[in-house]
């Protein structure tokens, strides 16, 4: 007797399809935010720097809002301030990227139903970005917006600090509206 062979069937082209994670493309509407920070904290520095004289201001408000070119080689407030300082430029460089890589994880580890705390991760590393590409490349940060009250001045900041500060801000006040949800179901 004899059998019939058959052959087994031709392998067919399966085509391997590697979806982008659903999350990704959620995740990146807030990077726009990052870099529309980043943008606009890049394009004012530049302005700035191009069209008034370091430690000259251009009164915005009158016994209000000025733009005054001034440079800060510190961090915020200019606490710490490098002045030329090569290694404590590259010391406060680095801890800006430790920061930058912080928030950065932090941001991929929420959750996407915390928006609000998305939004303020991203205002947060668009600012840290903006600062620390200046910090990097030019050993200082580039601030112009003088807030005044007669002869009262809060410190010089720029578009990336006030980023940074609405950022923080939020993320506290979603940690305190938080805060009474989590315990409200714990028995005392």
């Amino acid at each position: 007797m004899s059998e019939a062979v058959t052959a087994p069937p031709a392998p067919t082209a399966a085509v391997t399809r590697h979806p982008v994670a659903p999350t990704a493309g959620r995740r990146s509407r807030y990077l726009v935010l990052s870099l529309f920070v980043l943008v606009l904290d890049q394009w004012t520095k530049w302005l700035v720097e191009a069209k008034l004289v370091h430690h000259t201001s251009f009164e915005v408000i009158p016994d209000l809002l000025s733009f005054t070119h001034v440079r800060n080689t510190g961090v915020a407030f200019g606490l710490f301030a490098a002045h030329g300082d090569v290694a404590n430029t590259w010391l406060l460089t680095g801890l800006g990227l430790a920061a930058l890589l912080f928030v950065g994880y932090y941001f991929q580890a929420v959750p996407l139903s915390d928006r609000p705390l998305l939004a303020a991760l991203a205002l947060v590393l668009g600012g840290a970005v903006g600062n620390l590409l200046d910090r990097a490349l030019s050993g200082g940060v580039t601030d112009f917006i003088d807030f005044y009250v007669g002869t009262y001045h809060w410190h010089t900041f720029n578009v990336a600090d006030s980023a940074i500060t609405v950022g923080i801000a939020v993320m506290v006040l979603a940690t305190f509206r938080k805060a009474p949800e989590e315990t409200s179901g714990e028995v005392s």
